[in-house]
């Protein structure tokens, strides 16, 4: 894992909750040399999952008000003021950190304000809702998975405000309605190493997580955005 003394100008950021056992293998395996800034938020875990990222190394950030998109924000509130972009992965090792180095390496071509990791590019997974964003957008996304890198310009101007498990979905709806340049690549994904998903781990969680996304894509194209939407510039989508 890298130290604040990389000259990189981007962070890593982490949300975890009750990752104690995972969470040291996925500090430990992010490559080095690609950020200057790796940041955990213990999204108010009941185990020991602040102090093991701490002691691999990690800048760690509490914030007791639980959901993936209130950690996702604590933790950009804890950015160096010199920071470009951000990495954004799970902590249960269902992410291949090896994974980064390619998403950070699309993404300093320059042309890109997001780079998705793809999970499915290629074989998308029957009854996918991502398919919704095409309809209302033109824009292909196969999937809404953790990995991705965003730009620092590109969040402020997404004013993200999701609290929750709508965060990516969020992400990407308001992207694709932006005309935003997103590039997808193709990420590995494998069973998590340990616990159980806070969102799919039952029947009800996977049905309430079907309709959050429903409702963020809704939400995403009726709201009124408080920024000019611009020309999609050539290229700007591509998978």
């Amino acid at each position: 894992m890298t130290t604040a003394a990389s000259p990189t100008r981007y962070a890593l950021l982490i949300p975890a909750l009750n990752e104690a056992e995972s969470i040291g293998r996925v500090l430990a395996q992010v490559p080095n040399g690609l950020f200057s800034q790796v940041i955990v938020v213990d999204n108010g875990s009941d185990d020991c999952t602040a102090q093991v990222a701490r002691a691999a190394g990690a800048w760690v950030v509490s914030e007791p008000r639980r959901g993936y998109g209130q950690a996702c924000l604590a933790g950009l509130d804890q950015l160096h003021p010199g920071i470009d972009a951000v990495a954004f992965m799970d902590a249960d090792l269902s992410d291949d950190p090896d994974d980064l180095a390619r998403i950070v390496q699309f993404f300093d071509e320059g042309r890109w304000d997001m780079v998705l990791g793809s999970r499915v590019l290629g074989t998308p997974q029957p009854g996918s809702l991502t398919p919704l964003i095409r309809w209302l957008w033109h824009v292909p996304f196969t999937d809404l998975g953790p990995m991705r890198m965003v730009s620092r310009r590109a969040l402020d101007t997404l004013g993200l405000e999701d609290r929750d498990f709508g965060w990516n979905v969020e992400m990407q709806a308001k992207a694709a309605r932006l005309r935003l340049r997103v590039r997808e690549i193709p990420v590995s994904y494998r069973r998590r190493a340990s616990g159980r998903s806070k969102i799919s781990g039952t029947l009800v969680c996977s049905i309430r997580a079907g309709l959050k996304i429903i409702w963020t894509i809704y939400h995403c194209w009726r709201i009124r955005l408080n920024v000019k939407e611009v020309v999609p510039t050539s290229g700007a989508h591509k998978v």
